[in-house]
């Protein structure tokens, strides 16, 4: 089974909810592992792997070594359309296909971190929310505390429900929690909004990592 990860904005802090969820089903006794679906700011391998390993606990896998968990990387830290400008290549989805249908056969689930936000663009005509649309995977959604998110969280659900696409979890992350007041406004209200219209949505809490 596949899971693709996304957030409500670039910096809702996907890299961490990922590792950390990953950690979580390993820990119920899933086969788990987390595969970054387009690396930017890098070369040769991918920063936020090494995060989610970090997070899990484990040694870089044979997965991770032979690049099938981060099959496209660009070097521009930046949108994966402009990155791959820059890097004068083309965004291989085949390539990624290829290394999540691998990774599936191998694992139980595979948690596929997306890059920046749903609409970040890979073309003119193709956006990161196209992928699991076109590829049938269901969404884990990151949000969090922070003023202006329920906004952010609300666009992004509805964008999803618009397309058909199961929202398997919704991930709060903690670590931006700064203002109590809109704190607990902000849980409360998206936590009213999943149970009256996405029921079978999981709600789970991302503890910080200074925690």
């Amino acid at each position: 089974m596949k899971i693709f990860i996304s957030g409500i904005d670039t910096d809702a802090g996907k890299s961490y909810a990922t590792g950390y969820l990953a950690k979580m089903l390993a820990n119920d006794g899933t086969k788990v592992i987390t595969m970054k679906f387009i690396q930017t700011g890098n070369q040769e391998y991918s920063e936020d792997i090494d995060v989610h390993r970090l997070i899990m606990g484990i040694p870089m896998q044979d997965v991770d070594i032979d690049h099938t968990t981060a099959p496209v990387i660009f070097s521009y830290p930046c949108s994966p359309q402009l990155a791959a400008r820059l890097d004068q290549r083309q965004i291989e989805l085949d390539a990624i296909d290829m290394a999540a249908d691998k990774l599936d056969s191998l694992y139980d689930i595979t948690l596929i971190e997306g890059a920046g936000g749903l609409m970040v663009p890979l073309t003119d005509e193709f956006w990161t929310i196209d992928y699991p649309t076109t590829r049938n995977i269901p969404v884990a959604l990151v949000t969090n505390g922070r003023l202006g998110s329920i906004s952010h969280t609300l666009l992004a659900l509805e964008a999803l429900r618009q397309r058909d696409i199961k929202v398997s979890y919704l991930l709060y992350n903690t670590h931006f929690d700064k203002d109590a007041t809109i704190v607990d406004d902000t849980r409360a209200f998206l936590k009213r909004y999943l149970e009256r219209t996405m029921p079978q949505t999981e709600w789970i809490d991302i503890p910080s990592i200074n925690h």
